[in-house]
């Protein structure tokens, strides 16, 4: 069973940037918004020519690049694949079926997000697989805030996807540092239990898989 941490958080709160410590020769960066990565040097580290980088937004080419990872000898030696973002497939796959008036395009979509999220855990004991998502955060007219992964339609906030995940981070930036909150405070941040004593962390994801790495 493969591990699976989720990274939530506005646009600019340093979500990608988390990544900037992972080792490239042991990941495999799927860049599902297509916009490339947010640190100096990175196309030296990632890119289609040293085979660990893709730029896709069709859910069914992620799924195709994670079951290869799992199962060809020549991709053993990737460890962490990074989903970069789950609403860069939600979107892309909104706007390709724009026109489409019927319902069942919403049914398709939280089908094929929820499928995607369920086969992750079926990948091979020692991979690693992370992905950033987008956040939104709620008022509520007596003034109470929440904020919680963004989804496409209604059907994917029914079903809940926190739900899939045992870890997830919520990244901000406070007094002009890049942070991870680690436990629920208005959000649906979350992590097991014990493994972290600070409620806010270092916005460093290779530091937060070694805390996790005995769970």
């Amino acid at each position: 069973m493969a591990k699976v941490i989720g990274i939530m958080g506005e646009s600019g709160s340093g979500k990608t940037t988390a990544m900037r410590n992972l080792d490239p020769k042991t990941t495999f960066y799927i860049d599902c918004d297509k916009k490339g990565l947010s640190w100096k040097g990175w196309r030296s580290q990632y890119g289609l020519d040293k085979k660990n980088y893709m730029a896709t937004d069709l859910i069914e080419t992620v799924q195709s690049i994670l079951n290869k990872i799992d199962k060809q000898e020549n991709m053993k030696h990737v460890k962490t694949v990074i989903i970069d973002t789950l609403n860069g497939l939600m979107v892309a796959d909104e706007v390709r079926r724009m026109k489409e008036k019927n319902y069942d395009k919403w049914v398709d979509l939280a089908q094929c997000v929820w499928q995607l999220l369920d086969s992750l855990y079926t990948l091979r004991d020692d991979l690693t697989i992370i992905i950033l998502c987008h956040s939104q955060t709620q008022k509520e007219d007596d003034g109470y805030t929440f904020t919680r992964i963004k989804t496409s339609g209604k059907k994917l906030d029914k079903l809940n996807v926190e739900a899939k995940l045992t870890t997830v981070l919520y990244a901000v930036q406070k007094d002009g540092k890049y942070i991870f909150k680690t436990h629920a405070d208005n959000s649906t941040a979350k992590t097991p239990l014990g493994a972290f004593e600070s409620d806010e962390v270092e916005n460093d994801i290779v530091a937060v898989m070694n805390a996790l790495k005995d769970y």
